[in-house]
Order: structure tokens, then C-alpha cells, then sequence
């Protein structure tokens, strides 16, 4: 069976953790902390324009002697997105991940934001996938006892 990006939401849900460019970057890390996650995505009047990770926060603004509460997110966040789409498998995404060295990818259908898969979820679901074929192959060698 292919997984697929669309798959992956379904499961873990499609809400979207976002920050505006403008808000304070001690906003952003605030709600990171809250809800235990590691990036935020960056909206603009409904728009992707950019996320916010954990990785911006140490290189962009720590190592340059800035200030969390004196600096904006729009200022640290990456612009360019990677992302991928509804039917896009988990190899692909897998792929992106690895080679665009993120881990976080917003889903897009036709441009509109359906929300965001990381590598835990990807890895969580490959998991699952050899869990269920290891039980099979169980069946089927011991006859199904």
C-alpha cells in the first residue's frame, strides 16, 4: 500500500499551527513550547509565506547576538517553503526532507494549505506499515494460529 502525504493528515489531523511575520519571535517560541512542536508555519492573510523553526531561532537569532522579544519572526523565519501536495507518497516526502535537509512540509492542494506533516510523522507511519506486514507474514508462516 502507498502512504501518501493526504494519508498522513487524515491520521494525525490537519490543524495548522501558524504565527504572523510580525509577531515577536518570544510569541512564536512561546507557542512552540505549548504545543510541543518544533516549527510554526508563517501566515499572511491566509497566505504561506514563510516557517519558523527551532533551526531559525538558533541560527538566525541566537548566534547573531539578537533578542527574541525585539526581533520579529519575519526577520528569522526561511521564505522558501519546501512543500508537497495531497497525493504526494512518503517516499517523495521522505526524499524533500533529506535533501532540502527540513523536517516539516506543508501540504498543498492547488495552493491551498491543508496542513503540515513532520518527520515523526512520516517515520511513525513507516512503523506502522512494517508492524502490520510483520503480522501477516506471522500469520501466514504459522498457518494463521
Amino acid at each position: 500500500m502507498v502512504i501518501t502525504a493526504g494519508d498522513l493528515l487524515k491520521t494525525k489531523g490537519s490543524e495548522i499551527l501558524f504565527i504572523s511575520p510580525e509577531a515577536q519571535v518570544y510569541e512564536a517560541l512561546q507557542l512552540m513550547a505549548e504545543r510541543n512542536v518544533g516549527a510554526l508555519l508563517v501566515l499572511e492573510s491566509g497566505n504561506l509565506v514563510g516557517i519558523f523553526s527551532e533551526r531559525d531561532y538558533a541560527r538566525k537569532l541566537v548566534l547573531k547576538g539578537k533578542f527574541s522579544k525585539e526581533t520579529r519572526v519575519r526577520e528569522v523565519m526561511t521564505e522558501e517553503v519546501v512543500t508537497v501536495e495531497p497525493s504526494d507518497n512518503i517516499e517523495r516526502c521522505m526524499a524533500a526532507m533529506t535533501n532540502k535537509r527540513v523536517r516539516h512540509l506543508p501540504v498543498l492542494d492547488r495552493g491551498r494549505l491543508l496542513g503540515v506533516i513532520s518527520i515523526g510523522d512520516i517515520v511513525k507511519a513507516i512503523i506502522s506499515e512494517q508492524q502490520s506486514t510483520i503480522g501477516i507474514l506471522e500469520d501466514y508462516i504459522t498457518g494463521g494460529r
